[in-house]
């Protein structure tokens, strides 16, 4: 088992502050079954903020997104719609009117069909799918490129709400469970332009996405994360 490191300045095994791991483990898999969500928690470094454990990767993994070779790959790849927490469905239901202009007409029918969520597979709230391939708020642009309806509308004025944080957040990912939240980032194969990308322009993961981690943790948090990254690693 690898370290974890538990908070500024300390070292760094799992302890009570991070909860009991064959209590961790029993309930995770006891709830879900979520073997490959257990590996993805405590097979890298983990630091402990607050109630969430946060893997290393965050401060260790460069990354940038690079839309002109991925082409908005996420937002149409893989076999499930993003995550929407429960608190988001109102917003989005509030703001469809004005994000309809800027969707497609597979994905207006799908919507008005379906609605702006639906439950997948592990009974969590999912954005429909157009015929199980794009999300049904991707839009292209004349290059190809994948782009979020909702923030196009967001973009524009239209809207408050951006879009899920779940897809702002990407390509960490966000789970809740009974004693804390974990904080992983998810490596697939349609995101290596943006690891080569931020490799060349240095720009570590949680750095790129300081506004959406900001907006799901707190600035608190994010300063933290921060300190922890310059005390580890020095400053950049």
């Amino acid at each position: 088992m690898n370290s974890v490191r538990l908070s500024f300045g300390t070292t760094y095994q799992l302890n009570v502050r991070a909860v009991s791991f064959l209590s961790v483990c029993t309930k995770i898999v006891h709830k879900c079954g979520a073997i490959e969500d257990l590996f993805n928690t405590f097979a890298t470094a983990m630091i402990a903020i607050e109630n969430t454990l946060v893997s290393e990767d965050l401060l260790d993994k460069k990354f940038v997104c690079d839309l002109t070779r991925c082409k908005g790959a996420c937002c149409v790849e893989g076999e499930a719609g993003a995550p929407i927490e429960e608190h988001e469905v109102g917003p989005m239901e509030d703001a469809l009117d004005e994000v309809i202009p800027y969707m497609t007409e597979a994905g207006k029918k799908v919507v008005d069909d379906l609605g702006v969520f639906v439950v997948g597979h592990d009974g969590e709230l999912e954005t429909p799918l157009v015929n199980g391939k794009e999300c049904a708020f991707a839009n292209f642009d004349e290059k190809g490129i994948a782009y979020c309806s909702f923030e196009k509308a967001f973009e524009a004025k239209k809207v408050n709400f951006r879009k899920p944080i779940s897809c702002h957040l990407y390509p960490v990912r966000v789970k809740n469970y009974p004693n804390y939240v974990a904080v992983n980032y998810h490596q697939w194969n349609i995101c290596s332009p943006a690891c080569q990308l931020g490799e060349n322009l240095s720009v570590k993961l949680y750095r790129f996405l300081k506004v959406p981690l900001t907006q799901k943790f707190g600035e608190k948090w994010y300063e933290e994360l921060q300190q922890i990254d310059q005390h580890l690693n020095g400053k950049d």
